[in-house]
């Protein structure tokens, strides 16, 4: 199913490190270790008010070899979404795989289980859901869940130029790229009003991406 013409919730897929907040090597333990990336917290709010509900998958291996607790990213969270509120936006959930790799759970990205559990949660086709990311790893479980993968240019992958990231996207051939989470949800606005309108029988100007790719 194409993503452009699903009927039902519109869901929107983030992931968390590199996407809303500035990737840390050492994990983000506490609260004040957030920091939103500029036009992050915006742009979530942007797409809410265009209609789009939007929903959080991140790894949270720190809790599984005990760099962080429970309460700590709870504490996270909860910053994140006050960030949020202030800009007038709002995740509608969090979802976190908090186990290490060793442990062998099908919830760890880029495994499946945790945007399945996402689609389950919702009651929405993953075929018609777009996932955001800044890492192969998101590209990879939104391409494992069916979902539309968008690489967003704000995290480690970011640095690597142009050529490499194409190197990389080999391996999720669908992926779209953006230089932003404001770049996404520009274009993602603009061409669902733009099918909208089509369908209506007017006729806008073509979509530009405001720095991203097709």
């Amino acid at each position: 199913m194409r993503a452009d013409h699903a009927h039902g919730m519109k869901l929107v897929i983030l992931g968390r490190d590199g996407t809303l907040n500035r990737y840390r090597d050492d994990h983000v333990k506490a609260p004040e270790e957030l920091d939103p990336l500029p036009g992050a917290m915006e742009a979530v709010a942007r797409l809410n008010h265009a209609g789009w509900h939007t929903v959080l998958a991140t790894n949270q291996a720190g809790i599984g070899r005990g760099l962080l607790d429970m309460a700590s990213l709870n504490g996270v969270h909860l910053r994140l979404n006050q960030l949020l509120a202030e800009k007038g936006g709002r995740l509608d959930a969090a979802f976190f795989c908090p186990h290490t790799p060793e442990e062998g759970c099908d919830c760890r990205k880029p495994l499946p289980g945790l945007v399945r559990q996402i689609g389950e949660r919702f009651d929405v086709e993953l075929g018609a859901v777009h996932m955001v990311g800044a890492s192969l790893t998101d590209l990879l479980t939104a391409q494992n869940a069916g979902c539309v993968p968008h690489l967003v240019l704000t995290g480690p992958l970011g640095a690597l130029g142009s050529e490499a990231v194409a190197h990389l996207l080999v391996q999720v051939p669908t992926a779209r790229v953006h230089d932003d989470l404001a770049s996404f949800a520009e274009t993602l606005i603009q061409e669902e009003r733009r099918r909208l309108a089509e369908q209506r029988g007017q006729a806008l100007p073509p979509v530009t991406q405001a720095g991203g790719l097709a």
